[in-house]
């Protein structure tokens, strides 16, 4: 995944938006299913925890199934690429021992796995405000430039592929 120029007014708006609709939804759906289940097949005693059960969890298969129609539409692009570009994170994280071992030890690929962790991490912490972690960050990227440079390791997000992590599994 390419890290792309996102407009953060425009990805606050869409995903304040998808929550709200995603809640409502959820709320809506729940409800109605619960409330019909119960209205045809309740009983008296008010134990019906299965029916509102029951409603919760097609709300939920509700939202999935309308989600993911609904993923590659224009409106959704931010808020679809922030979520993919989480997944990029999360996919190096879990091998981010390694990987840093490997970089410490002066390895291109894991210096470029651990450049495009760094520099995604830093737009998501932009784009949604998350200003704690910025430092830490920042020093975690100074390390990382270092070592490239006594590596002699140019680096550049561009040359990240997923398939860099092959090696650290």
């Amino acid at each position: 995944m390419k890290l792309q120029q996102i407009d953060k007014a425009r990805y606050r708006k869409h995903l304040n938006r998808v929550i709200a609709a995603v809640i409502i939804t959820l709320v809506v759906v729940s409800l109605v299913t619960s409330t019909t289940l119960i209205s045809f097949f309740g009983v008296d005693d008010g134990s019906n925890f299965r029916f509102n059960l029951a409603g919760v969890v097609s709300a939920v298969l509700v939202v999935l199934l309308i989600l993911r129609v609904v993923r590659y539409e224009p409106y959704l692009y931010e808020v679809m690429y922030v979520w993919q570009l989480k997944k990029s994170i999360n996919l190096i994280n879990r091998y981010l021992r390694k990987v840093a071992s490997a970089a410490e030890q002066g390895d291109a690929d894991a210096m470029q796995a651990l450049n495009y962790s760094y520099m995604a991490s830093r737009q998501l912490y932009t784009l949604d405000d998350n200003t704690i972690n910025m430092e830490e960050l920042d020093a975690a990227i100074t390390v990382l430039n270092r070592q490239a440079d006594a590596a002699g390791v140019v680096l550049d997000v561009e040359c990240y592929h997923p398939d860099l992590l092959t090696a650290f599994k």
